[in-house]
């Protein structure tokens, strides 16, 4: 008689009760709210310090690193991992803001002085943005990535509503300097749990040495995502929608608002219902963990989103932009979510860092060159047929994955 063994299948603890993810979690939440004040601290101290000039000088400084360094930061992060990445870049930042605000004690902020901790910090976000986005798959199972995007959602979405009034209540009590403290204990909160944090290794035949050689790393990474039946197609789409999505839903809303006549109000509104619909689409992704035919809801969603765009350059009254801007962000909020868990089910996780650096880098450094795009094109030929052009860009991204069958049909795990 012969007894087989038969392992037993332990089932994965929902990422949102995984003392591991909540500790990641926490840690992302206090360091983006930190992101928030810092951001609010700098425009003031700029505003108040230099001419308008030399305020957009101050404000748009930092995207030169990021845009410049967010590659290699990829590299960095596959290289040494994401963990110490993220730790270094949350403590430089902590350093810093803590040595600007001392400085503040003994002396009135200078340009040049405000131009060189942006400068650092556009460095540190080249670093810290790529490594944050790879370590998911290393703190959870990959059943539960999608649940993860969605409290992701949730903590950037906290840090937006929080981050900014308290940067502004810290500005009003104790003027720039105490914002720029209460930043750096924010950064100091996240590192206990960012070192408490419990890091799964590469499986042994997806670990591979590094070269010694950048250069060649990154030339990897990228041909891997170039090979890819999924991330090629994947990283077409990101780059389109993103190139379609940041210039009239930041610098257009404005334009928009000004030439309706709603006034900052109106503006604001709209503002919070985009907020309101992308934090329903992530409490959604959070709650449910998984999205069946996680690739054609993707690109479903993102087509939403493009014609809602389109349509809201022509609403005819505050109240219906508000209820088209809250389907923006529930269609774009639930279509960039459903992304980022496909990037991260499908890259080799050996070249994670630097496939999430690519994706990074379309969102937080190519997408704001449109800005001056979209000022000039409305300046010529109005609001309206910007924004439907910039609905049809975000649309074409949405077809290119609906052409590729294999993102067409892309899963995330069970």
């Amino acid at each position: 008689m012969t007894v087989t063994a038969t392992a037993t299948k332990v089932p994965e603890r929902p990422a949102h009760r995984d003392g591991n993810v909540l500790r990641w979690l926490g840690a992302y939440t206090a360091s983006m709210i930190g992101d928030s004040v810092y951001y609010m601290a700098l425009a003031w101290a700029a505003a108040r310090t230099g001419s308008a000039t030399q305020t957009g000088l101050v404000l748009a400084v930092g995207s030169i690193p990021r845009a410049l360094l967010m590659l290699g930061g990829g590299v960095l992060a596959d290289r040494i991992g994401p963990r110490r990445v993220v730790i270094g870049s949350d403590a430089a930042r902590c350093l810093v803001v803590l040595g600007l605000a001392g400085a503040l004690l003994l002396t009135s902020p200078a340009v040049w002085m405000l131009i060189a901790v942006a400068l650092v910090f556009g460095v540190v976000d080249a670093l810290f943005l790529p490594a944050v986005g790879a370590l998911p798959p290393r703190i959870t199972a990959a059943g539960q990535l999608a649940r993860v995007q969605g409290l992701r959602g949730l903590a950037s979405r906290t840090a937006n509503v929080v981050g900014a009034p308290l940067g502004g209540v810290a500005v009003a009590f104790g003027g720039p300097r105490l914002a720029f403290a209460a930043a750096g204990v924010l950064f100091a909160v996240s590192l206990p749990l960012l070192l408490s944090l419990r890091i799964s290794p590469l499986p042994a035949r997806e670990s591979a040495e590094p070269s010694g050689n950048a250069w060649r790393e990154l030339a990897d990474g990228l041909r891997h995502i170039r090979r890819h039946p999924v991330l090629g197609p994947l990283m077409l789409a990101v780059a389109l929608s993103e190139l379609g999505f940041a210039g009239p839903l930041n610098l257009g809303l404005i334009l928009l608002a000004r030439e309706r006549g709603w006034g900052a109000s109106g503006m604001g509104w709209i503002v919070a219902a985009f907020g309101i619909g992308a934090g329903a689409s992530a409490l959604l992704l959070a709650v449910r963990g998984r999205v069946p035919r996680a690739g054609l809801a993707m690109c479903l969603t993102m087509l939403a989103g493009a014609v809602a765009i389109g349509v809201l350059a022509y609403a005819p009254s505050v109240g219906l932009a508000v209820t088209v801007a809250v389907c923006i962000g529930l269609f774009a909020g639930l279509g960039g979510s459903l992304c980022g868990a496909l990037i991260q089910t499908a890259a080799d996780p050996a070249y994670l860092g630097r496939v999430t650096s690519v994706s990074t880098l379309f969102t937080h450094a190519i997408a704001p060159l449109s800005y001056p795009v979209t000022g000039a094109a409305v300046a010529a030929w109005g609001t309206g047929p910007v924004f439907v052009a910039s609905a049809a860009v975000c649309a074409a991204g949405a077809a290119a994955g609906l052409a590729f069958t294999r993102l067409r049909r892309a899963e995330l795990p069970r």
